[in-house]
């Protein structure tokens, strides 16, 4: 609470005044919007075995936005072996370990393009994600159970292929529900 407060009197003809209602809005307009949460993935190439391996290519990023109210995904793919048909964010008990299908994205169907999406979440969604929970999945022709994969995380340092990192490198040690 600001401990501001528009205060109405009457003046000396019988109207009604309202004192304190400019230093009100003046107060209001300095707090501005609420500022959004950003959230970012590379998309990689999902687990590999040698059956699959020749279907599971490609690569991408996303980027997410929680503005309080909705959740905004906005991401690119390219270099899929067949086309891409289905992307889907994902809710983990924790990073790196799969889970249930919670929503549904838009997507180019194509070995190339771009995936999008506004979503409404829940409370529990929002903490979910801020655990580190949801991730972004991209599904193709050949690789119908996950072609592209990436954990949305607070933005981070990328290390390029064969960059070794010093120190313990980015991996947050966020809590798996259990």
């Amino acid at each position: 609470m600001l401990g501001l407060a528009a205060k109405a009197t009457r003046n000396p003809d019988g109207e009604m005044v309202l004192r304190h209602a400019g230093l009100c809005i003046v107060a209001l307009l300095a707090l501005g919007p609420a500022r959004a949460e950003t959230f970012e993935t590379r998309l990689s190439p999902s687990p590999l075995t040698e059956g699959t391996r020749i279907n599971i290519t490609g690569q991408g990023n996303a980027l997410v936005q929680w503005d309080g109210n909705i959740l905004s995904v906005s991401g690119n793919f390219t270099g899929l072996a067949t086309s891409a048909t289905t992307a889907e964010i994902y809710d983990g008990p924790g990073i790196g370990i799969p889970g249930s299908k919670a929503f549904d994205l838009s997507l180019t169907q194509d070995t190339s393009g771009t995936i999008w999406g506004s979503l409404s979440l829940t409370r529990k969604q929002v903490a979910e994600l801020r655990a580190g929970h949801f991730y972004v999945q991209i599904n193709s022709q050949k690789a119908p159970d996950g072609n592209l994969t990436g954990w949305l995380l607070p933005p981070h340092p990328f290390a390029g292929e064969a960059v070794p990192v010093s120190g313990p490198g980015f991996l947050p040690q966020f809590d798996v529900k259990k």
